[in-house]
């Protein structure tokens, strides 16, 4: 898909769009709907009569597992998964047909990079200097105790003053006036990394309202030297156009619905927030940088694409749930006797990681804590627990179960000091605090102090197969296990 609007046809098309005619207000009312919405696991919604702004408005477009593998070119998120996976383990060519199939494959990798592009859709309108106006967009005020509009699904662009690199990372921007934002920048993104690395002034550029691979890559935890828009070009098979801006150095996508142009400045520090964050909870007011806005270009019947977060389940769980299904081959490159993991709607992604393993020697689970605490975002998990690899981590029943059974306080509990989440409230200092690991794997010889350690309850396959070809008979009205 090149843009939003190819993918508001597929939604429409597929029964996954509602669009609704009647006046909704963006001030807190179009929360309360699409709240509602997203809890009860409904479709994407367009506002097309937003008070205030001539701009409709698109939100939950992510907001199921079939919406966001669909945005992304698959049918479901493993299956995508297993393309990377083909990337990721691809071994050193042993003889010519190997080297044939590997420069192919190389070369339709390296023909995803960016094309630039002279002119695009994202510029038919364009407002420079006294002539932007924040006010014409229908930025959403979330929550009753947010401190003001929120920006909440951008695209925010920026390079690395010395090597060059581009960033395209998702955080959030607050509007304070008709041309000036604040740009949540947290001491953990690579944009505050280009910031402090600068001479105290950042080009920026801000997209909002891409293709759903697009928007997807710039929440992607990649690693600085991966463009995310070739991630994204490798996601959709087509690779991403880039315009140059009108008023900063720097590209933008060419098929975005808005874009703000301007720069982030060091030295222009203010109060941002509240907002009500993707936790549950408030975020409480911090200390962020200004973001001026020199421009404001658009599209001539732009949408406005945006989300909600708060308390889960929301719009945006999708999105972590498609990082972990589609970073999960990368993370078994390093750590190959990890067998699934998962990240559960009530760990909010970075308050617990559940994770299975196919247990080699004595401590084994212990190592797969630490390890994940070695992993990128991954190592502000504030808990992991680790069970056997015959075990659904997607089942949080059956972990839980294995965790009340299994888990001896004083053998198996790691509690370690390190880097949690800048939006953990609970941590005693900001964005450092203690995290917790559970081992509730069977325990073996050389785990400490093991006595015998029981077999667990379960019926033969002979009887249980015998009893499911009789089960009509017994005229017992539940579904046969």
């Amino acid at each position: 898909m090149r843009d939003l609007r190819e993918w508001i046809r597929v939604l429409r098309d597929s029964g996954e769009l509602v669009e609704v005619d009647a006046e909704v207000d963006p001030y807190l009312e179009i929360t309360e709907i699409s709240d509602r919405v997203m809890k009860a696991g409904g479709p994407a919604v367009l506002f097309r009569n937003v008070r205030g702004s001539a701009l409709p408005v698109l939100i939950n477009q992510f907001g199921s597992e079939r919406r966001m593998a669909r945005g992304l070119g698959g049918e479901d998120l493993d299956q995508i998964a297993a393309r990377i996976a083909h990337i990721a383990e691809m071994q050193p060519p042993q003889g010519l047909m190997d080297k044939v199939k590997a420069l192919g494959t190389l070369k339709d990798l390296a023909s995803l990079g960016t094309k630039s592009v002279r002119s695009g859709p994202c510029q038919e309108v364009v407002l420079r200097g006294d002539e932007v106006d924040l006010d014409l967009l229908p930025i959403l005020t979330c929550w009753p105790g947010d401190g003001g509009p929120f920006v909440t699904l951008p695209l925010v662009f920026s390079h690395d003053p010395h090597t060059g690199s581009r960033n395209c990372g998702m955080y959030r921007v607050q509007k304070v006036d008709r041309n000036t934002c604040i740009m949540h920048w947290q001491v953990h993104k690579d944009g505050r990394r280009h910031l402090l690395n600068s001479d105290g002034r950042v080009p920026v550029a801000v997209a909002i309202g891409t293709d759903p691979a697009v928007t997807y890559s710039a929440t992607a935890p990649l690693p600085p030297a991966l463009d995310e828009m070739m991630f994204a070009g490798f996601l959709r098979g087509e690779r991403v156009e880039m315009v140059q801006a009108v008023s900063q150095d720097i590209e933008v996508p060419a098929h975005a619905e808005v874009v703000l142009e301007g720069y982030v400045d060091a030295t222009d520090i203010r109060d941002e927030g509240p907002f009500g964050d993707h936790t549950g909870f408030y975020t409480p007011v911090d200390r962020y940088p200004a973001f001026h806005v020199t421009a404001l270009t658009m599209r001539r019947d732009a949408i406005y694409s945006t989300t909600i977060v708060g308390m889960p389940p929301m719009e945006d769980y999708w999105l972590g749930k498609a990082t972990e299904r589609l970073f999960l081959p990368l993370i078994r490159m390093t750590l190959p006797d990890l067998v699934d993991m998962n990240l559960p709607l009530e760990g909010i992604f970075h308050n617990c990681a559940i994770v299975s393993v196919r247990k080699r020697y004595p401590g084994h689970a212990k190592t797969l804590i630490n390890a994940v605490w070695g992993l990128g975002l991954l190592s502000l998990s504030r808990c992991v627990i680790v069970v056997d690899a015959d075990i659904d981590v997607h089942d949080v029943s059956q972990v839980a179960f294995r965790a009340f059974s299994n888990v001896d306080a004083k053998r198996d509990v790691l509690i370690v000091d390190g880097p949690v989440d800048a939006l953990d409230h609970a941590a005693p200092h900001f964005a450092y605090g203690a995290k917790i690991g559970f081992d509730a794997t069977a325990k073996w010889v050389g785990e400490g102090e093991v006595r015998p350690w029981p077999d667990e309850i379960r019926m033969s396959d002979e009887v249980r197969e015998r009893v499911s070809d009789r089960w009509a008979e017994f005229g017992i009205p539940v579904p046969p296990a």
